[in-house]
């Protein structure tokens, strides 16, 4: 950046943080190699009340502890930091990630290039390929969150299970539909502005749905691929789990619900409700845990529906500040790649 170093943006990096001490150390020495001097790191302990955290953060140059009473989840964590926050912009980012030196300041220079953007992604990679001399995109977001009329996430760069291998293939900033939280770079005065993340989603999606709100108040989402970060990935929970299929399927209808135009909905949700009941069947017949993770999709079923007037009274407060209409969000998802997940 070309910036006085009195003119940089401030930046809060913002972890949240539940009993993997190992992973936040090497987050915290990977992070102090920044090359970005207006920032500082906000480690959330949800309600973990680890012995000697305190004298790991210490360590750390511009790094504080927030200690919460009990575990708010990835959602609750970063709006407890944020609610702390005064900086310029926040990164909401998990703690099994590594970083390259110039990350941040890639990502600041892009945001001051334009007022209306209000969330950035960089690419991410895979942490565990990297080890191994491979450039591969990381699940969670690869080179830029997309999504397709039904609701279902994907990436550019992974589709399904399948990753790609980063030959630079999407090195082009561009609109995308959500920014990981992974590594979520926001204008703060905006994520407080929209609520910050919704906590009842606890964990999974809740970017997927600041995104789309973001984007429903007439601001933008974009991808950064000049900036870098690696991502171990499974930390919280593992890939195919009963519990993240249940967060998963419960969290991605309340968010439709929320954000979806009324005419939409009308022939989303019935249809949701059949590929939801597939995929329960499709669990069951799997074999080894297929009993619990077909459960998980019908016990997501269960909470939204006895969570139902909590989500419209959500909904009512989105679709009344709303200026953006689902045709002029759904252009960035072709029609073509409707049934992608």
């Amino acid at each position: 950046m070309n910036l006085p170093e009195q003119h940089y943006p401030s930046v809060d990096i913002i972890i949240p943080y539940f009993k993997r001490r190992d992973m936040l150390e090497r987050c915290l020495d990977s992070l102090v190699k920044t090359l970005y001097t207006s920032m500082n790191i906000v480690v959330v302990d949800n309600g973990g009340k680890e012995a000697g955290l305190v004298f790991l953060v210490k360590r750390y140059r511009n790094t504080q502890l927030l200690r919460l009473p009990e575990n708010r989840g990835y959602a609750g964590g970063c709006n407890a930091g944020l609610k702390n926050s005064l900086a310029d912009y926040v990164v909401f980012m998990n703690d099994d990630t590594v970083h390259d030196p110039h990350w941040l300041d890639r990502l600041v220079t892009a945001a001051l290039e334009d007022e209306r953007t209000a969330a950035l992604q960089p690419k991410i990679l895979s942490l565990k390929a990297h080890g191994k001399g491979k450039k591969v995109f990381d699940y969670a977001g690869a080179a830029g969150g997309m999504i397709d009329r039904l609701g279902y996430p994907w990436c550019l760069g992974r589709t399904f299970s399948t990753l790609e291998f980063d030959k630079g293939q999407y090195d082009i900033e561009q609109n995308i539909f959500w920014a990981s939280g992974v590594a979520m770079f926001v204008k703060r005065a905006v994520a407080e502005e929209l609520g910050g993340f919704d906590e009842d989603f606890f964990m999974q999606m809740e970017e997927i749905d600041l995104s789309w709100r973001m984007q429903l108040a007439g601001y933008n989402v974009r991808s950064v691929p000049s900036s870098l970060i690696l991502h171990e990935g499974g930390a919280s929970l593992p890939s195919g789990s009963a519990e993240k299929i249940y967060f998963n399927h419960r969290n991605n209808i309340a968010m439709l619900l929320k954000n979806r135009g009324a005419a939409a909905l009308l022939w989303v949700l019935p249809l949701r409700f059949m590929l939801d009941v597939a995929a329960a069947i499709a669990y069951l017949v799997q074999g080894t845990g297929g009993i619990k993770k077909s459960g998980a999709v019908f016990r997501a079923f269960s909470t939204n529906i006895q969570q139902i007037s909590g989500t419209f009274e959500k909904r009512k407060k989105v679709q009344n500040s709303r200026v953006v209409d689902d045709r002029t969000i759904f252009l960035r998802s072709p029609l073509s790649q409707m049934f992608r997940r």
